[in-house]
C-alpha cells in the first residue's frame, strides 16, 4: 500500500480548493540520482495535485519526450513507480504539454487528421500511467480552435472526472482597459452557453498582452470552458506581482470564480524573477483567502528546490516550503470573509463625483485604496 501522511490538521487531500499545486519538472540531480516526489505524502505537507513537466509533442506523429528524453526511457522508471504512490495516497497527478518550448501546440493546429497523429501518443500516455489530468501550458500563438479540439477530445476519451488545467499569464485574464490592480474592473460574464466555436458571443473585451495568442474569456465563456477545471495563473516574470494580493484581487473583479483561479508563483528566484520570501507569500495567502470564499488556491513552480535562497528556509527541505504554504491554505479552520459593506467615507465619495467619476467607481477606488482620496482619484484619472 502507499504511504499514508498522517492527519495533521488539513483538509483531506481529495478536497475542493483551495489547491496546493507544485509542477515537477527537474527529475534527477546532476549526477543523475532521481529526485523523490514522495516527502510531499509522507511529510504532511497538504499537497493535492502534482503537475509533470513538460512534455513536449516533437515533430513527426509519435515522436514525444518528457523534457529531452522519452516517457519510458529507463530514468524516469522511479518517477513512474512514485506517480503511482501519489496516486494511491489521493493526490492527483496531471502532466504539462508545452511550456516556453515552442513547437507542441503549433504541431495540434493543423488538420483533423494530423491533429489525430500527433496527440493519440499523449493519449496513450495518460492511460498507461493512470494519470488525472493535462495541463495545457500554451505559451505560442495558437487559434483559439486549438485549445477547444484538444479540451473536446479529451473529455470524449476520460469523461467529466479528467482534469483540465491551464497556465495563462496573470495578464491574459485581465482586460486591456486596466493599467494597474487598484484600477475599477468591468466585469466579465461567462455564461458557458455560447456553442459557437470561439465563443465572442459571451465575451468580447480584450485582455492585456500575454503568450498564448488566443482569448482566455472567450475560451471560459463558450460551452467547453465550463470543463476546464481550474486556471494555473502566472504571477511571476513580469506577468503580475504574487507580493500583494491586489493583482489576484484584480483576477476575481474582472468576473474569474475564485474556485477556478490558482495563484502561481516561482518557488525560489532561481526558477524566475518575481520570487517572493515565503513569510510575505503565507501573508498574501491569508489576506486572498479571508477575502474570497473558494479561493482557488496556490502552485509553485516548481518542486526540487522549494525555498532555496530564501532566509527563513535556511537549513530546510523543498518540502518545507511546502509544507508552510499548506498549513496555511489548507486548515481545516475555515477563515470567515472580512465584511466592509462601507469602508469608504461619504465625504470622499462626493469629492471623487464632484470630480467627474461615478459613483460606483469612487467607491471601488477608495476601497481598493483604504480611503486614500487622493491614491483613489490619481487611478481614476489614470483610467
Amino acid at each position: 500500500m502507499p504511504p499514508v501522511a498522517q492527519s495533521s490538521g488539513l483538509l483531506p487531500v481529495s478536497s475542493t480548493p483551495p489547491r496546493l499545486v507544485l509542477y515537477a519538472q527537474t527529475h534527477h540531480t546532476p549526477e543523475g540520482n532521481p529526485i523523490s516526489l514522495l516527502p510531499l505524502i509522507t511529510q504532511n505537507t497538504g499537497v493535492t495535485h502534482v503537475i509533470l513537466a513538460a512534455l513536449h509533442i516533437n515533430q513527426g506523429p509519435g515522436n514525444i519526450s518528457l523534457n529531452d528524453d522519452p516517457p519510458d526511457h529507463p530514468k524516469f522508471d522511479t518517477l513512474w513507480a512514485e506517480v503511482g504512490w501519489l496516486l494511491g495516497a489521493g493526490v492527483k497527478v496531471s502532466i504539462m504539454v508545452g511550456g516556453a518550448a515552442k513547437g507542441s501546440w503549433e504541431r495540434l493546429s493543423g488538420s483533423e487528421e494530423e491533429f489525430n497523429a500527433y496527440f493519440e501518443p499523449v493519449i496513450d500516455l495518460i492511460k498507461r500511467h493512470g494519470l488525472s489530468g493535462l495541463d495545457l501550458d500554451i505559451e505560442e500563438e495558437v487559434p483559439l480552435a486549438t485549445p477547444m479540439r484538444t479540451m473536446r477530445r479529451l473529455d470524449s476519451v476520460f469523461g467529466k472526472d479528467f482534469l483540465l488545467t491551464y497556465a495563462p499569464t496573470c495578464t491574459a485574464l485581465l482586460p486591456e482597459t486596466i493599467k494597474n490592480p487598484l484600477l475599477p474592473v468591468r466585469p466579465y460574464h461567462f455564461d458557458h452557453s455560447t456553442p459557437v466555436p470561439n465563443g465572442k458571443a459571451a465575451c468580447t473585451e480584450p485582455t492585456l498582452k500575454h503568450l498564448s495568442g488566443f482569448s482566455y474569456p472567450e475560451l471560459f465563456g463558450s460551452e467547453i470552458g465550463s470543463r476546464i477545471s481550474w486556471l494555473n495563473a502566472q504571477l511571476y516574470c513580469g506577468w503580475g506581482d504574487a507580493s500583494q494580493p491586489q493583482w489576484y484581487d484584480a483576477i476575481i473583479a474582472a468576473g474569474w470564480p475564485a474556485d477556478k483561479v490558482v495563484l502561481g508563483v516561482v518557488t525560489t528566484s532561481r526558477n524566475g524573477s518575481g520570487s517572493v520570501p515565503l513569510a510575505k507569500l503565507l501573508e498574501v495567502f491569508r489576506t486572498l483567502r479571508s477575502r474570497h470564499r473558494g479561493f482557488g488556491g496556490v502552485m509553485g513552480w516548481e518542486y526540487f528546490n522549494s525555498g532555496e535562497n530564501d532566509p527563513d528556509m535556511a537549513g530546510k527541505n523543498p518540502w518545507d516550503w511546502v509544507k508552510a504554504i499548506g498549513q496555511t491554505i489548507r486548515s481545516v479552520v475555515e477563515i470567515q470573509p472580512v465584511h466592509t459593506p462601507h469602508p469608504w467615507r461619504e465625504e470622499d465619495v462626493l469629492t471623487l463625483v464632484e470630480l467627474g467619476f461615478s459613483r460606483a467607481d469612487a467607491i471601488q477606488a477608495l476601497s481598493a485604496t483604504e480611503n486614500n482620496v487622493e491614491l483613489a482619484a490619481g487611478i481614476l484619472f489614470d483610467q
